[in-house]
């Protein structure tokens, strides 16, 4: 009988953090790459794409309460994450933290979790950048046509074509999914060249754009509280407390990626200063500009805008309108939002790539996933097994609204990894942490508290999707994880452990 709250001993955690072998992962990134890397992933989607979905849909201008609110649900859950990632600087996320804390079954509803986040949110994003692409090809007069750049299920309106495979889509994660596997140092040099244009975009946007703010848009500026029909007939809490709380849990998708930060914690060179360096410099940074985004972007144009004519490409939308003798800066937002797309599908890539690793390591996914190239140091299998399951994703589906769902997944992990944080304080105090989340257990039961708000205000069709994900986890773990666990393994024949070693469950 399998003990479903089995958990990994933090000595065989931190024996595998110190392993240096050929067989692991190379130790390569310092506290700027790390810094870069969170940013990388965070300024994406989000920023350009789902402000403006949260205006229209929920909050109007209060969208920049909705920012402060999901920024300070990540402050908490960051903080957590801070201190598991200083503690057990190993790969895996809060797949590991889990692992270490609350048992077997949770750690892998969190590692299939994460799946939903990286995995499909890089296929998602990369059918996003194939339809930029193209764009960015119009300015050349030149365009991939219809069929070559769309899915079966995609049809044009004006010529009744049919999609048949998104080529872009492939050629994107084929490139990146190249670039990891040779290897994490070149990934974040690359990576962080993105996030100088991209940040340096958002600056931009942000200093020209507070000259055309209209007090008018900013008036209420919490609308009262009503209902909002979309296009495709889903009814949303608009203004009001709800509103601001469903536009959170919306532009929460735009925080995703300081926690990838934490699945890289085996391949920093000191992990247990330059990680919280990381999560908490990168979320610092990008909660400050998506802030100031924000209040420009609600004041520069109108909610009725980006319910009509700007809901699609809204940031270059509302600079081509109303700020006028700027039309260069909506041709870079095009790139700057091309580019964003691009290091957000690369850190996707390598957060998911680094959390089957873990599993791997610990038996509840096939080993192929935990084989390091032996000259790179890269898992270099795993890439390529996820750009084959990413690239048919992306190849022929069409694009879905996956934010919030890839939103709700990510909630539920930063809940469990704030709970994990006040159980690992009470049950090792002994355990020396390089740094300490201050206030426990108010930091962790805020973070807890804030991020099930927004969970609540993303609505029950999010909650039905979410479960529906997880029975799916569920049976693939019952089936295959549960068997081949290490720990599981170990609990039913403990004599098989070499004498002297610690047991692989508490």
């Amino acid at each position: 009988m399998a003990n479903l709250t089995a958990t990994k001993p933090i000595d065989a955690l931190m024996r595998e953090a110190q392993d240096t072998s050929e067989h692991c992962l190379k130790r390569t990134l310092g506290p700027v790459s790390l810094i870069m890397l969170g940013i990388g992933a965070i300024i994406g989607a989000g920023l350009f794409v789902r402000t403006a979905a949260a205006i229209a849909d929920r909050s109007g201008p209060s969208v920049t309460l909705a920012f402060i609110v999901a920024g300070f649900g990540c402050a908490f859950a960051g903080l957590c994450y801070a201190e598991f990632a200083s503690m057990i600087p190993v790969a895996g996320s809060a797949y590991t933290y889990s692992y270490a804390t609350m048992g077997e079954l949770v750690a892998w509803i969190i590692g299939w979790d994460l799946v939903l986040e990286y995995a499909v949110g890089a296929a998602t994003v990369a059918i996003a950048w194939s339809e930029y692409f193209n764009r960015v090809l119009g300015w050349f007069n030149a365009r991939i046509p219809y069929e070559w750049s769309h899915s079966p299920l995609e049809t044009m309106a004006d010529t009744g074509s049919r999609g048949i495979i998104n080529l872009p889509a492939i050629f994107i994660l084929l490139i990146l999914s190249a670039l990891l596997i040779k290897g994490t140092k070149e990934s974040a040099i690359v990576n962080g060249l993105i996030v100088i244009l991209k940040v340096t975009i958002v600056i931009i946007v942000i200093g020209i754009g507070w000259g055309f703010i209209n007090p008018a848009n900013h008036t209420p500026f919490i609308p009262p509280p009503a209902t909002y029909v979309t296009p495709q007939g889903i009814t949303h809490h608009y203004g009001g407390l709800l509103g601001i709380l469903g536009a959170a849990g919306v532009v929460f998708f735009a925080y995703i990626g300081f926690d990838a930060v934490s699945t890289a914690a085996q391949e920093a060179k000191n992990p247990k200063r330059d990680m919280p360096i990381g999560i908490l410099g990168s979320l610092v940074i990008c909660t400050i500009l998506y802030v100031l985004f924000a209040y420009v972007l609600s004041g520069v144009a109108t909610v009725e805008d980006f319910r009509s004519s700007g809901r699609e490409a809204s940031v270059a939308f509302a600079i081509t309108k109303y700020m006028h003798g700027y039309e260069w800066l909506s041709k870079s937002v095009t790139v700057a939002i091309l580019a964003g797309f691009s290091s957000v599908i690369l850190v996707m890539l390598l957060g998911q790539s680094r959390v089957f690793y873990s599993m791997s390591k610990d038996g509840l996914v096939p080993r192929v996933f935990s084989d390091v190239h032996p000259r790179f140091r890269t898992p270099y299998r795993s890439n390529m097994l996820f750009f084959v399951f990413t690239g048919l994703f992306a190849a022929f589906l069409p694009e879905d609204i996956v934010g919030e769902m890839t939103s709700i997944g990510t909630l539920f992990a930063f809940v469990l990894v704030c709970i994990g944080v006040w159980i690992l304080r009470r049950r090792r105090p002994d355990l020396q942490r390089a740094f300490k989340v201050p206030a426990v257990p108010f930091v962790s039961t805020a973070g807890v508290i804030i991020c099930g708000a927004m969970i609540y205000g993303l609505g029950w069709t999010n909650w039905l999707r979410l479960i529906v994900w997880l029975f799916i986890g569920l049976l693939i773990y019952f089936t295959y994880g549960r068997r081949h666990s290490k720990v599981q393994l170990a609990v039913e024949s403990p004599a098989l452990q070499p004498k002297g070693a610690p047991s692989m469950a508490d």
